[in-house]
């Protein structure tokens, strides 16, 4: 699982930083970038809940998004209201992950004698922090969602290396 994490990681890292450098190209794809977002992070959340029999508040985040992913993909109009409406969800995103980075960083505290929970907890709370701005400001953000969502690529990328590498043998 681990080394799958990695992969994953990984993959999540370079699509981000394509997301940043190609902000227009992603704006205009945005919502079909959102949903795959949605899928692989319910599908990684769902095999690692269950393959280490944890079923919290990320569990039930990756069930969640999962139905999310499914009903956009079956219901073409949900795609065009994901992209009417995607400054709004990329905020909501954006929180939700944040709390859920920074609740994992603190497990990840007391798990491990690992040092790396704090760039976790760092990038969680940088990503509240972007989702209440996103909330507040949605036209400046409509002109970088390309940014954004790399962002959140970047950070998700880096909170599965962190708990990858984080893991007692």
């Amino acid at each position: 699982m681990t080394v799958l994490m990695i992969i994953f990681g990984v993959l999540m890292i370079m699509c981000g930083f394509s997301c940043m450098f190609t902000p227009l190209t992603t704006f205009i794809d945005a919502g079909y970038f959102i949903v795959i977002l949605v899928a692989v992070y319910g599908v990684i959340g769902i095999i690692k809940g269950l393959g280490e029999k944890r079923y919290g508040a990320g569990f039930v985040f990756s069930i969640i998004s999962m139905i999310f992913a499914i009903a956009v993909l079956f219901f073409p109009k949900l795609m065009l209201l994901t992209d009417g409406v995607l400054i709004y969800l990329a905020a909501g995103w954006f929180v939700l992950q944040g709390i859920v980075s920074v609740f994992t960083a603190l497990t990840l505290t007391k798990e491990t004698g690992s040092k790396l929970w704090i760039l976790q907890l760092i990038f969680g709370i940088l990503a509240v922090l972007l989702g209440c701005y996103s909330f507040f400001h949605p036209a400046l953000i409509a002109v970088s969602i390309g940014f954004l969502i790399g962002f959140y690529f970047v950070e998700t990328g880096f909170a599965m290396l962190f708990n990858s590498a984080a893991k007692k043998p």
